[in-house]
């Protein structure tokens, strides 16, 4: 098996936005996972774990190597979902995921 890092890291809030989910932690920012090093076989099963793990009212921002059309429908169908868009570009997607419920 090899083994891969994957780099996690938060974005800072676009402006006007801010941390509203009421819980006690003090970090305002969404936690970022670049699933590009992933092996494709098992990169939807790593962003719906992380997925999982994210409380509602929080996101997730993937950076995915294009648009995440499939693994959106996919959660969507685990929870209620708000999408939004920070970076199109032809190799490289940074999608804002929000677990409404």
């Amino acid at each position: 098996m090899v083994q891969q890092d994957v780099h996690l890291h938060t974005s800072e809030p676009a402006a006007g936005e801010s941390h509203t989910c009421g819980c006690a932690h003090d970090s305002a920012a969404d936690p970022v996972m670049d699933v590009r090093p992933i092996p494709h076989a098992i990169r939807h099963g790593a962003v719906l774990g992380a997925f999982a793990a994210t409380p509602p009212g929080s996101s997730l921002v993937i950076i995915a190597p294009h648009n995440p059309l499939p693994l959106l429908a996919q959660l969507r169908e685990r929870a209620p979902i708000e999408v939004g868009y920070l970076k199109e570009e032809p190799e490289e997607w940074h999608v804002r995921i929000r677990r409404l419920g």
